[in-house]
């Protein structure tokens, strides 16, 4: 049986859209690795998101079940019900967050991914954990241009 890397993710934005930040714990056996960043201008969306593409880039190797937990239905439903894969045959028509998408799509693609949805604010530990990490980086920065978003802006 292949060895599990468990990984809770979280997005927040101040203003949606406005300040924003992702948040993300992530568990290997004993280790144990959080993950936050601050960005200037975004959405909640692109941040759940994020959250997700850093976790599964920070992986090294190839050879482990990943676990993911999300209280995004945003990123869990776009996977789980297929519209990722639909909004690409259609040429990214009327999708938001294509850059975001196209990201994750590259490194999904090589993981053995499950995408699990969790409810928010319901006590779940390290999804809390993850909501205090988001927010805190939405708050108080240091905060990053969220390139992506501004060139949907222009």
């Amino acid at each position: 049986m292949k060895p599990s890397i468990i990984i809770y993710t979280d997005g927040a934005a101040l203003g949606n859209p406005g300040k924003g930040g992702y948040g993300v714990v992530m568990q290997f056996g004993t280790i144990r690795k959080e993950l936050s960043a601050g960005f200037k201008h975004t959405t909640n969306n692109r941040m759940e998101l994020l959250a997700v593409i850093v976790a599964m880039e920070s992986i090294k190797k190839n050879d482990y079940v990943i676990e993911v937990y999300s209280d995004s239905k945003y990123v869990c439903d776009a996977i789980n019900k297929n519209w990722l894969i639909n909004w690409q045959k259609k040429g990214w028509k009327q999708v938001k967050n294509v850059d975001l998408w196209k990201r994750f799509l590259a490194v999904f693609k090589t993981l053995n991914v499950r995408l699990n949805w969790v409810k928010g604010h319901a006590g779940i530990v390290e999804n809390e954990r993850c909501d205090v990490l988001a927010t805190s980086a939405a708050y108080n920065g240091p905060w990053q241009i969220d390139e992506g978003y501004e060139d949907q802006l222009k």
